[in-house]
């Protein structure tokens, strides 16, 4: 993590629980439009969310706490907020609140993702992205 996402940032990574890893893969790494990558730590398999110097996160195989309700996670996907969207039904999601404007903190659109989670996905930009 580096220093300014350290001393600036105050959600610095979230778990997503999943029930099936290869389908959630698929699904964040199209919709959020970045690589994820598989790993595997002594027998437990989980896969990280490129994040380079920002925040990140990972999936990891817990079927049990999969949850449409709870906190919810925003994804950055600035400027592309219309492209996120349209891909979140193609790879088994569903679209519970279209993008919409959340005052002068950008746009949002609330979904649940390939797994059944609840998740917001964020652009900054207020107008169509």
């Amino acid at each position: 993590m580096s220093e300014f996402s350290r001393e600036h940032n105050r959600i610095v990574w979230t778990d997503v629980p999943v029930k099936d890893l290869t389908r959630a893969i698929d699904f964040y790494q199209t919709v959020l439009a970045i690589k994820v990558h598989k790993e595997s730590y002594g027998d437990i398999d989980f896969a990280v969310l490129d994040h380079s110097e920002g925040n990140g996160g990972c999936l990891v195989v817990e079927p049990q706490n999969v949850t449409d309700k709870g906190a919810l996670n925003y994804f950055n996907v600035h400027g592309r907020l219309e492209d996120a969207v349209a891909q979140v039904t193609v790879k088994g999601g569903e679209v519970l609140l279209p993008p919409h404007a959340i005052g002068p903190y950008g746009q949002r659109a609330i979904v649940l993702d390939s797994e059944g989670n609840r998740i917001a996905l964020h652009t900054e930009s207020t107008e169509n992205s």
